[in-house]
This record gives C-alpha cells, structure tokens and sequence, in this order.
C-alpha cells in the first residue's frame, strides 16, 4: 500500500478546500439503480468523481459519478452517487480508495447498498436483504500487498464485521413499514456476467442468499479502518431455484432497484436517525 496514504491526504485537502472543511458522521454507498437516495439529501456540495484528485470514474450505466455532502435527517453524510466495480478494469486498491477517504474525512459509520441476484427460495425479487455476512469469491483482496499500519493493521479479524444490533433494528424498521426484508449472506463474485445456474446452485449450497459484484471489497477495507459497516442488498433477480431463473438485463436490474429505493432510504433514514455516535 506503499503512496496509498500521501494520495489520501492529497484527496483529503482538495475535498476540504472545495467544502469548507465539511466534516460528514457518515459515508454512504449507493449501488446500481440507488443513485436516487441523494434526491433525499439537502446538498451542500456536489463533486464530480472525474474532478477529484486520485479518484477512479465510474463507467456503469444508472450511475451518477458525483461525491455528494451534505445533511441526511438532521446529521452530515457524505454519499457516493455511484461506485466502482473490480469488473471495471479497476484495482482493488482503487476501488475502495474513496472508503478509506471517507474514514479521513471524519465519517464513523458506512452505509453500502447493492443490487444482487437472489441464492433463496425464500427471497423474492424486490425484497430487501440485510447482510449479516459474506462469503468472498473475488480474485483479487484490497489488502494484498504492504500494509501501511496508518491504515489498518495487517490482519484485520472479520468476525464482528456486521453489527447485530443494528441488522436487528434494519429488520424492525422494516416490519413497521411492512416491507420484505430478511438477513443474509452476501456472495462477492468478479462479474460481470450474470451466474450460470450451476453456479447459482453452488452458492446456495455453500451458504449464500444474494450474490453480486461490488460491497465485499469496500466492507474489507472499512473493516480494515475500524469502521463501522451497514450493508443491504436489493433482490433484483432470481438465481434460484432453478425454475425462477429467466435471462436478465441491466435495464431489469435498475428498473427493480430503483422501484425498491424507497424502502432502502426508509431503513437508512431510521438508522441514522437514531444512531448514536461515540
């Protein structure tokens, strides 16, 4: 990780002179179809990823490509308007870059959304998945290489990774409003292929319920930078069984996603609300 940390300050004091030194609490990432949780936002500040120093820009259709700061239920966030995917040509170590500027920038816990497949019979499309852990079939780690102990230290330990407490009060916020959420384990693949259905079928029985290509990586990372981490996923298609399975394109995904956003903000806006800083 040699240089990763002089880039990060580098980044780190062109974002404060563009914002006059806002200091966000928390960082949120949204996924292909999200983007529109931001409309929710009062923005203080939009920044173009292409006009960040160091920061990668984001190819995939549906998203924005903008660093949005501003106040979400009365505290400072910081969202990204768009991610990058390892499917994207981009490093691991670039990818996730903008979490470890999120850290810098102030933030303590992180929110991340995706869209994935559904690996359960018992999820449908358009249902919620709160992810209580993960099972990571990428080929590349973000933390491969020198470690930098002003990042993290070398062998972060991930088994607190997903905080019960607040899985539990994703899930009763969700009850209240009467939407479908479960939790569930989330199965990190490269992409960008959609699965075959022997590969469905192996990730159900190795344990996943939703599979997708991003989150894992970002979640490594945070976890690498003791952060807090809130991740949910919106089931945008059936992986299985196999009778569920129909040919799927990027335009169904987003169409499902963004039909389920509103769910997504209402369990974000509950959390955050009363969510407790230390």
């Amino acid at each position: 990780m040699k240089g990763i940390y002089k880039d990060i300050q580098e980044t780190i004091s062109w974002i404060k002179h563009k914002t006059n030194h806002f200091t966000p609490e928390f960082g949120i990432i949204l996924g292909t179809g999200l983007s529109n949780l931001t409309d929710q936002i009062e923005i203080s500040y939009a920044i173009d990823y292409a006009d960040i120093p160091h920061f990668p820009v984001s190819t995939v259709k549906s998203h924005k490509g903008q660093l949005i700061l501003g106040m979400f239920e009365g505290r400072k966030v910081v969202a990204m308007a768009g991610r990058f995917h390892y499917y994207e040509g981009y490093s691991m170590k670039q990818l996730t870059f903008p979490v470890r500027v999120m850290k810098f920038l102030g933030i303590s816990l992180l929110f991340v959304s995706n869209a994935a497949g559904g690996l359960s019979q018992h999820i449908q499309t358009g249902d919620l998945v709160i992810i209580r852990d993960h099972i990571n079939l990428m080929p590349e780690h973000p933390l491969r290489g020198q470690n930098d102990s002003k990042l993290g230290t070398r062998f972060p330990d991930l088994l607190h990774t997903y905080d019960k407490e607040m899985i539990q009060k994703a899930l009763d916020i969700a009850r209240k409003n009467n939407i479908r959420c479960h939790a569930g384990v989330y199965v990190a693949v490269q992409g960008p292929n959609l699965e075959t259905p022997a590969e469905y079928r192996y990730m159900n029985r190795i344990g996943g319920d939703i599979v997708g290509m991003s989150t894992v990586p970002e979640i490594i990372v945070a976890k690498h930078m003791d952060l807090k981490v809130f991740a949910m996923s919106v089931c945008t298609d059936m992986g299985y069984p196999f009778e569920a399975i129909k040919v799927t394109t990027e335009d169904d995904v987003i169409e499902v996603a963004r039909s389920a956003e509103p769910k997504m903000t209402t369990i974000v806006r509950g959390i955050i609300k009363d969510y407790k800083l230390l």
